[in-house]
């Protein structure tokens, strides 16, 4: 493994440290689709936590021009004993492992120069990366992360220690911009989620054989599971006992489909877990309509999901509870369910929708292409701005 030591030059590429929340190769998200776009002049250091069950990279590797190394931090702390966290002082020392590790993989890998740029959109990390001398820092804001479920008190601290510093927030929504304490005089760009039109769109011509024998027509979800309203997908399987009901997707919570007992009972619900990014267009276009039963709370009514332009991509009909803005603003293409009943109760209606040209209208709209082109534009802005 070559490493590269040689610091800034006025001719060397612009570096850039991401502190994520999400594993690189866990789970696509916006992180990976806009950091991959970045253009030949960037470097860029990934740092990603650890996660109980899943595969790490302890030792670096590259995924294109970003090198991706993972790094256990405070988040990471077993919850059984994650209540000594509130104590600053054993908080403290058990941040030194991760955060020498850190240092180390920084120094090694050559993003060490203080001419660097540091972007954060893990909040655990927010008070040691405010202290990191940098060109600049920026937040991306892509949740509330103090509305997840379990929250210790003193995170609040540790991204308003980040956010003092920041000069520039991309924000996936004006709710999640409106609840985060920025400075005045910080440029904000509200930058929501994407798709990779074609990925999703082009027609595949092979069908998982799983799927291929699963009784049509097939309700599809495709997402993380912890933020699906079970419940609901409950009452739609009973409601229409003909359908399908497909979930595709990766839980954080450990065993999860096991603890869905009702759902596991119903003989018309199929759990298929985690579908590699690359096969998953191939289950999308096979679904009849594609589902989003989310649960609406405080943390999901702030965000900009991406799946809503994947479905839309792929030209399948989209049923989805009114849970966020961006869904609410998608009515031209989406059916949107205000309430639990009206879901359960417009499933055959937005079967028989027929409007493809019109959804994939709308995704086009939506290109990742277009979102990485300006946030990388913003952060050459920025780079240029203080260095004149």
């Amino acid at each position: 493994m070559n490493f590269p030591f040689q610091r800034n030059t006025a001719d060397a590429p612009i570096r850039l440290v991401w502190f994520s929340e999400i594993q690189w190769d866990f789970l696509s998200t916006r992180k990976q689709r806009l950091l991959g776009r970045f253009s030949e002049r960037w470097r860029i250091l990934f740092i990603e936590p650890f996660a109980l069950g899943r595969s790490h990279h302890w030792l670096p590797v590259r995924r294109g021009r970003v090198w991706v190394v993972t790094v256990p931090f405070l988040k990471t702390v077993p919850f059984r004993i994650g209540r000594l966290l509130d104590h600053p002082l054993l908080r403290n020392l058990l941040s030194l492992p991760g955060i020498l590790l850190m240092l180390f993989w920084v120094v090694m890998l050559g993003f060490a120069s203080s001419d660097r740029i540091i972007g954060l959109s893990n909040i655990y990390w927010g008070r040691v990366a405010s202290r990191l001398s940098c060109r600049f820092r920026f937040y991306d804001a892509n949740d509330d992360h103090l509305a997840f479920p379990a929250t210790p008190s003193w995170l609040k601290g540790y991204l308003d220690a980040w956010l003092s510093r920041i000069d520039l927030l991309f924000s996936v929504s004006p709710e999640l911009t409106a609840r985060l304490a920025v400075p005045s005089g910080v440029r904000t760009v509200e930058l929501g989620n994407g798709v990779e039109f074609s990925h999703f769109a082009d027609p595949q011509r092979t069908t998982s054989k799983e799927l291929a024998l699963i009784k049509r027509p097939v309700l599809g979800y495709a997402g993380a599971m912890d933020w699906l309203d079970t419940a609901l997908v409950e009452e739609t399987a009973k409601a229409w006992p003909e359908y399908s009901l497909v979930l595709l997707g990766p839980a954080y919570e450990q065993n999860w489909w096991k603890r869905q007992e009702l759902l596991n009972s119903l003989p018309n619900v199929h759990y298929f877990g985690r579908i590699d990014y690359g096969e998953l267009p191939a289950w999308v276009q096979h679904f009849d309509l594609a589902l989003m039963p989310l649960l609406s709370n405080r943390l999901k009514e702030v965000s900009h999901p991406n799946k809503l332009y994947e479905y839309t991509a792929a030209g399948v009909p989209v049923l989805s509870m009114n849970y966020c803005s961006a869904v609410d603003q998608a009515r031209e293409v989406v059916h949107v369910a205000d309430t639990r009943d009206a879901f359960v109760r417009m499933v055959p209606e937005a079967l028989a929708d027929r409007r493809r040209e019109a959804r994939q209208s709308f995704a086009r709209r939506h290109s990742w292409d277009a979102l990485a082109a300006t946030m990388e534009q913003e952060l050459l802005k920025r780079y240029r701005e203080l260095n004149s």
